[in-house]
C-alpha cells in the first residue's frame, strides 16, 4: 500500500496504522488470511501482537479496511482525474490508465487479496466493495464512450473489464522487466485494447 499523495502533491509518511495494513496485506497475500496470526503481523511492524488491537479489533477488520480502502482510493483517484481533465477524453483515459498501472504495480498484494479473500468479508463490507467497483467501472465506461462514441455500451464495458484484467495481472508477471519497461508495456497494451473500439 503506497503512501497517500496530499492535494499539494506532497506524500505523507505512512502512519503506524498504514504500516500495519501494508504488512498485513503482504502476509495475507503470501500465506493466505488464515495462515497469518496477529503476532506475525505485529512482529513485521515492530510491535506485539496484542498491541495491534489498539489499532484494529482483529484480522477481519484489517482485511475489510484493505479491500474497502483500496476500492475507495481507486474511485476517489478516478474522480479526481476526471475533475482535472478539462474535458479531454483522450488525455483523461491516458491518466486513468496511468493511475491504474501505478496501483497494479505498487499494490500487488491487494490484487491477490481481492482475488482470494473477498468472500471472507462480512456481507456489508463485500457489498460496499462491489458498489465502489461498479462506480469505478462506470467512470471508465463513460470516458471510453466519449472517446469512442460509435462503440456500443456493452462493448465499451467489456473493454474496460478486459483492460482491468490485463493491468491486474501484475502479480503473475514475475520480474522479467524493470518498472519503467513494465509501465511502458502495460500502457501500450491498454491503449491498444481500447484502440480496437475505433
Amino acid at each position: 500500500m503506497t503512501t497517500t499523495p496530499t492535494p499539494t502533491g506532497r506524500t505523507d509518511a505512512p502512519t503506524r496504522r498504514e504500516q500495519i495494513l501494508k504488512e498485513a496485506a503482504r502476509l495475507f497475500a503470501e500465506r493466505g488470511f488464515h495462515g497469518v496470526g496477529v503476532d506475525e503481523i505485529g512482529a513485521a511492524v515492530g510491535i506485539s501482537g496484542p498491541g495491534l488491537y489498539r489499532h484494529f479489533p482483529g484480522k477481519d477488520a484489517m482485511l475489510a479496511e484493505l479491500l474497502v480502502g483500496i476500492s475507495e482510493r481507486l474511485l476517489d483517484g478516478g474522480r479526481l482525474r476526471v475533475a482535472e481533465s478539462a474535458g479531454d477524453p483522450r488525455a483523461l483515459l491516458g491518466s486513468l490508465i496511468d493511475g491504474h498501472i501505478d496501483f497494479a504495480l505498487d499494490d500487488r498484494p491487494l490484487i491477490t487479496l481481492h482475488d482470494r479473500e473477498l468472500d471472507r468479508l462480512k456481507d456489508e463490507d463485500r457489498k460496499r466493495v462491489r458498489q465502489l467497483q461498479r462506480q469505478y467501472v462506470e467512470l471508465w465506461v463513460a470516458v471510453v464512450r466519449d472517446l469512442y462514441p460509435a462503440a456500443p455500451e456493452p462493448e465499451a464495458r467489456a473493454a474496460v473489464h478486459a483492460v482491468f484484467g490485463l493491468l491486474n495481472s501484475t502479480p503473475h508477471l514475475g520480474a522479467p522487466l524493470g518498472r519503467t519497461d513494465t509501465e511502458r508495456l502495460l500502457r501500450a497494451l491498454a491503449h491498444g485494447a481500447f484502440g480496437s473500439l475505433a
